[in-house]
């Protein structure tokens, strides 16, 4: 069956998603997440593409970017080609780290871009790695209401008001907004790492596997109960990750 067409945007922008090959985490360390950063933008200098948001998780990354000169899919291919090179060096290991076929969405109007983005801003909060957009390092966020480095933040700024304090003080308030935003995947559940479930562990006060085994069976059943309800997590990977038999988590 040949592969579908992806769908030309006529504004320029897209969401983007790029996934870890098999599941894999892309980023191992700090400096392999700052790697990426500064590879997105080395390579906004040469294929002169418009970037105004990007969040790194574990083992899939979110981009809000425009074409201009050259099209996303050699943006992207460009990216993924020198990180990939690079990462494989560092750990000495060879082959392929993305997905083969990235996804990506059109977006066409000041809505729906304002919209991603908030999205993108909030993924970790919905993935349970923090509650709070400003705590997490690995996002655009702060280049928002900070210095922006390798972001265009005036575009969606702009969105909000043309005096620059004011536009920052709206863009806090629309990223903090509960919602129910529907972007790119939402239909498709993102897999929670290895690292992202032990963390979600942590907050339900659970320091690592080996005090997770030796709770008392009505405490561990009481912590399975909420990690089964955390988006990402399946039974067969939380059997995986804790130890606990898969047979017993469905129980529960």
């Amino acid at each position: 069956m040949s592969r579908k067409a992806r769908v030309r945007s006529v504004s320029g922008i897209y969401h983007i998603m790029l996934r870890g090959i098999n599941k894999q985490n892309l980023f191992e360390d700090v400096e392999d997440r700052q790697r990426f950063i500064d590879t997105l933008r080395y390579y906004k200098n040469i294929s002169n593409y418009e970037m105004y948001s990007y969040c790194l998780m574990d083992n899939h990354i979110h981009l809000l970017i425009r074409e201009t000169t050259e099209s996303v899919s050699q943006i992207i291919k460009r990216i993924s080609s020198s990180y990939v090179y690079w990462y494989n060096q560092k750990y000495d290991r060879w082959g392929h780290l993305f997905q083969e076929r990235f996804k990506s969405e059109v977006v066409e109007s000041d809505e729906y871009v304002l919209m991603v983005l908030r999205y993108i801003h909030q993924n970790p909060v919905k993935a349970g790695i923090t509650n709070d957009v400003r705590r997490y390092l690995w996002s655009s966020y702060h280049e928002y209401v900070g210095v922006p480095v390798s972001v265009d933040v005036d575009f969606a700024l702009g969105m909000f008001s043309e005096d620059k304090m004011r536009a920052i003080t709206l863009f806090r308030a629309y990223m903090d907004d509960k919602n129910t935003d529907e972007c790119l995947d939402y239909k498709q559940q993102v897999i929670l790492s290895d690292k992202e479930i032990i963390s979600c562990l942590r907050k339900l006060g659970v320091a690592n596997v080996s005090e997770m085994q030796g709770l008392e069976k009505n405490q561990r059943d009481e912590v399975v109960r909420k990690m089964k309800k955390v988006p990402g997590i399946t039974v067969r990977h939380l059997a995986r990750v804790t130890g606990i038999a898969k047979s017993v988590i469905d129980r529960i």
